[in-house]
């Protein structure tokens, strides 16, 4: 059999273990390894890694849990909406949606745009009426309604300020969790694929969008040098092309995978005081899970290894 690997993450922040329950840290662990087995099981049949990023993904983007899909967080208005993008490393064709509602899905809807339409990004009404056009399956708002999510935004808006925060309540600890789910995958025909899907911030107004659907933030992959997804602070890694900028480190600097994730999470970002951390792994199936912040759910699983599942520093 030839090798694959999968990594995959649901968010990054300030999680800490004397915050989390017994409880909770069993079902996140629980939910992380669902997603892996969910993306696992393709590459082990000799599936995609594209296939695998989606089906991974889509196990999150399904659990209340993350801040994508069913668990997306409110905006001012009171709604869900969500950005996803998904990236073939094969030939650099990709997909993205931003600010859609409603979407049950929505990397398969980023991919979907990569697929069946002549662009790469999508957004609001216009993605929506494509989501239409190719069937994508929608849920009505009472799908999206979790209790937890709608008392963030209630706490939020006491304050007037967008919130970061992922799972817990107290926001007056400083408690600060960037919810966004990922995965990237290299399947045993040597090809990388990437994706990242999130609900963005709560109580997030003017149709803010973060770095999750933007190819070369959020969101990269090339089989010439690695596959990336990130969670952190959108506005930061947008304003520093974080993914595109550790395929490129790889590219023309000759650095490892480890050396260009060590420089941009570790020394880049925080001198502009970008949080957060990303998955990334590379056309050798080396997989390196950084972050700088005080946690980052996360796992991965090769065709050679364990599972690794992590959650804390």
């Amino acid at each position: 059999m030839s090798k694959y690997a999968i990594a995959i993450h649901g968010g990054a922040g300030t999680i800490l273990k004397s915050t989390m329950t017994a409880e909770k840290e069993l079902a996140y662990k629980s939910a992380l390894q669902d997603s892996i087995n969910a993306g696992e099981n393709i590459l082990k049949s000799g599936g995609s890694s594209l296939d695998a990023v989606e089906f991974a993904i889509k196990s999150l983007e399904n659990n209340p849990l993350f801040n994508a899909g069913k668990g997306a967080v409110f905006t001012n208005l009171g709604k869900n909406e969500m950005d996803a993008s998904i990236m073939n490393g094969k030939d650099l064709t990709a997909g993205a949606v931003a600010g859609v509602t409603n979407i049950k899905n929505p990397i398969s809807l980023a991919r979907a745009v990569m697929e069946k339409s002549e662009h790469v990004f999508l957004a609001g009404l216009g993605a929506l009426d494509f989501a239409k056009k190719v069937n994508a399956e929608f849920e009505n708002d009472d799908y999206f309604f979790v209790q937890m999510r709608y008392d963030q935004l209630q706490k939020a808006k006491e304050s007037d300020r967008m919130i970061l925060d992922h799972t817990e309540d107290k926001f007056e600890n400083g408690e600060k969790k960037f919810g966004t789910v990922g995965a990237v995958a290299i399947d045993q025909h040597g090809n990388l694929a990437a994706g990242t899907s999130t609900g963005g911030m709560t109580n997030k107004k003017y149709g803010r969008v973060g770095d999750s659907p933007i190819i070369g933030a959020g969101t990269y992959a090339n089989n010439n040098t690695c596959a990336i997804s990130c969670t952190g602070h959108g506005e930061l890694f947008i304003r520093s092309v974080v993914a595109y900028d550790i395929s490129c480190l790889i590219e023309y600097k000759g650095l490892t995978l480890k050396q260009a994730c060590d420089l941009v999470v570790m020394d880049k970002l925080v001198k502009i005081g970008g949080e957060g951390g990303l998955i990334a792994l590379d056309n050798k199936g080396n997989i390196e899970l950084p972050f700088n912040s005080e946690g980052m759910y996360r796992a991965k699983k090769t065709s050679d290894s364990d599972i690794y599942i992590g959650i804390y520093k």
